[in-house]
């Protein structure tokens, strides 16, 4: 089987989603991996052995002056040129409060031709919720776009462990932000990003009531689930949940064979790691 990753980041020096000594340590901690750079080479090659196609988040950029901003995108679509068949697209963040200047850089990204191109919400790092009105532009150029956008939601890994969470509030990636902003654009197609620790009950409500919300599961091992999404994504859910991975702080040889193991059937398994993607994103 291929395999189609929603959710991963860069794992070469210049992409890398870590960039501090301090934020490389955590890693470490958080996640219990080590940190090692791909040149963009080793990273293509290491998706094509693992039968993976990955959408990569570069949220690095969001709080770059434009020009570096501008490069960092630039040096993106230029590697999904050149490995289309490793690279599938890219999911771009950006601060809300740069409204036009950040809308632009937006349009100029859609219009590059080089893959998928969609934009991510992180509430909780940038301290504006998804249900905030900054982020109105954004979903009403991506409705007419017709591309879906990415909202993160549940713990995340970020400031994690530091005083206060280093300023972080969870509550801003609460699954509400998700299902305020799904009501009030019923055709903006909604990918809710990461498993909603602690909230998981409340993100399978919002699947359930709301047809324009979609599931990716990265950060996360699949035996690390509750209970009740496992039941889910062997049942009601098993047409609206993705594979994500959360490349290069999680690898495929692992994350993979948990899926293999938890026990879905060959059906659930090839929609949730290849079909159901293949289809949201109309890749060819």
């Amino acid at each position: 089987m291929e395999f189609i990753d929603c959710h991963s980041h860069w794992g070469t020096r210049r992409g890398y989603i870590f960039r501090t000594p301090e934020e490389l340590a955590r890693q470490e901690k958080i996640w219990k991996t080590p940190v090692s750079y791909f040149t963009e080479q080793e990273q293509a090659d290491y998706f094509r052995r693992n039968k993976v196609r990955a959408l990569l988040d570069l949220s690095i950029t969001k709080f770059m002056p434009i020009d570096e901003m501008r490069e960092m995108h630039d040096y993106a679509m230029e590697q999904q040129r050149l490995h289309p068949d490793a690279i599938a697209g890219h999911w771009l963040q950006f601060d809300p409060r740069r409204g036009a200047e950040s809308i632009a850089e937006f349009d100029r990204c859609l219009a590059a031709g080089a893959g998928f191109v969609g934009f991510g919400v992180n509430g909780q790092v940038t301290g504006v919720p998804a249900s905030d009105p900054l982020w109105d532009p954004f979903y009403r150029r991506s409705v007419d776009a017709g591309v879906p956008v990415m909202i993160l939601t549940g713990l995340t890994g970020i400031g994690q462990g530091l005083p206060g969470g280093n300023g972080i509030k969870l509550d801003d990636g609460h699954p509400r932000h998700i299902d305020d902003v799904a009501a009030r654009y019923p055709d903006l197609r909604i990918l809710a990003a990461r498993p909603a620790y602690p909230w998981q009950d409340d993100m399978i409500a919002i699947l359930l009531h709301k047809p324009n919300v979609t599931y990716e599961l990265h950060g996360w091992g699949p035996r690390q689930f509750t209970p009740a999404l496992k039941k889910e994504i062997a049942g009601r859910l098993q047409d609206r949940v993705m594979f994500g991975c959360d490349f290069p702080v999680l690898r495929y040889e692992k994350v993979l064979a948990d899926w293999r193991a938890e026990g879905y059937s060959d059906e659930v398994l090839r929609k949730v790691l290849h079909d159901n993607a293949q289809a949201y994103f109309d890749l060819r």
